[in-house]
């Protein structure tokens, strides 16, 4: 074949996206619309008392899922529905990184993070689910795939200050341990409001769950803006010498950049934080002036995987590791298994709360993740893998 012809094929073949690429786990209709002629034709949002889930529709009969921030999950869809849905309208999905700044600055009066960014998490998770499922690829490969089929996940659970007893929470590590992990994370949830409390549960709870888990596992601690700087690095020591604990999440309030790197100089263990940094100028700060060994990102909060993977290579650029904040057995776990297959420098382990049947969720999904041995599975269906329970989300819908 002559090389004019050859090219000319080649522009042909990739015009019209194939009638199977639209096809995704028997969800959607076939097709034959181009892709550059596909329109958002609806969003819609989904309240439940747990989450905050985002469709969004198009008139070639595809859609996508994404789940945004689940604190607050009323309001957040109200900014969804008043400020993201007129944008999105009438637009094309592959054209998401526009829209995702339009709305950004749209709404910059709201502020550029924290109940903002939470919506955009929703619409900008949803969009990739939507362009996967188009493309007839899972997510991960095309942002770019890092080689990586499954995911080491590490055990975290919470002790809500001291509500959950300490027998209850060496049987929730227990259960991890016998699950197949070799990596637990204990939350204190101590909370800025809390700070330095005077009957202090910390050690109470780490040496009781050091005591049933053994030697072998690796123990992290999230302190949860639990101290002051002195506070914080004298009981990082004390952890470290007494329990071998190897990482502290977020020893002091999160926006106190400069008594993290207190805490940082002056940890024999590596230091995480980022799970209250909700876009990429947020986590230069803390980079620059925390200086924190491991980033946190929220994929459900940070204005999703448009916005996190700007941060991922950020984080690239100054050598930091990347752990995910995530305890959510849904489309947040989904978007940030794809998210970690697409970075080149994810941490060893990343956060896994299980399937977590007390938050009411599972039944909005027909089907799981894969899990075996302390590692979850990259979906390799087309978008991000999980495959909504519409009747059962129908109920929450937002009207």
């Amino acid at each position: 074949m002559k090389r004019s012809e050859f090219l000319k094929t080649s522009l042909l073949s990739t015009a019209v996206v194939p009638l199977t690429s639209f096809v995704s786990a028997g969800e959607e209709k076939p097709s034959p619309t181009a892709s550059s002629e596909v329109k958002i034709t609806d969003v819609k949002t989904y309240v439940h008392p747990e989450a905050l889930f985002v469709k969004i529709e198009t008139d070639a009969g595809v859609f996508g899922w994404g789940e945004g921030d689940h604190d607050n999950p009323k309001i957040i869809a109200k900014i969804v529905q008043e400020l993201c849905k007129p944008q999105l309208l009438g637009k094309d999905p592959f054209l998401s990184e526009y829209l995702w700044h339009k709305i950004l600055y749209k709404g910059e009066d709201l502020g550029l993070s924290g109940a903002l960014t939470g919506a955009l998490a929703g619409i900008d998770n949803a969009l990739w689910d939507l362009k996967g499922k188009m493309l007839g690829l899972p997510v991960y490969k095309i942002l770019g795939g890092s080689n990586i089929q499954k995911v080491k996940v590490y055990g975290s659970f919470g002790v809500k200050n001291g509500k959950r007893t300490i027998a209850q929470a060496q049987k929730k590590a227990l259960n991890f341990i016998n699950e197949g992990y070799d990596t637990l994370k204990l939350r204190m949830q101590i909370r800025v409001l809390g700070r330095n409390p005077e009957n202090d549960i910390t050690e109470k709870y780490v040496k009781a769950v050091r005591e049933v888990i053994g030697e072998d596992i690796t123990l992290f601690v999230d302190f949860n803006n639990g101290y002051t700087p002195g506070k914080a690095v004298e009981m990082i020591k004390r952890l470290y010498e007494k329990y071998n604990v190897q990482l502290v999440e977020e020893p002091v309030h999160y926006h106190n950049y400069e008594g993290l790197k207190e805490c940082v100089d002056n940890s024999p263990v590596r230091i995480g934080a980022g799970e209250h940094q909700f876009n990429r100028w947020d986590f230069k700060e803390l980079i620059l002036r925390g200086d924190a060994d491991v980033l946190n990102l929220d994929l459900i909060k940070g204005g999703g995987i448009s916005e996190m993977k700007k941060v991922a290579a950020l984080a690239l650029t100054f050598e930091k590791e990347i752990m995910c904040h995530n305890a959510r057995p849904t489309l947040a776990t989904a978007a940030t298994l794809h998210f970690i297959a697409s970075v080149f420098n994810p941490a060893r382990v990343q956060e896994y709360g299980g399937k977590r049947p007390k938050l009411g969720l599972t039944n909005l999904f027909e089907n799981n993740f894969k899990f075996e041995k302390g590692h979850l599975y990259v979906p390799q269906t087309p978008g991000l893998g999980l495959k909504v329970n519409e009747k059962e989300m129908l109920k929450y819908l937002v009207k």
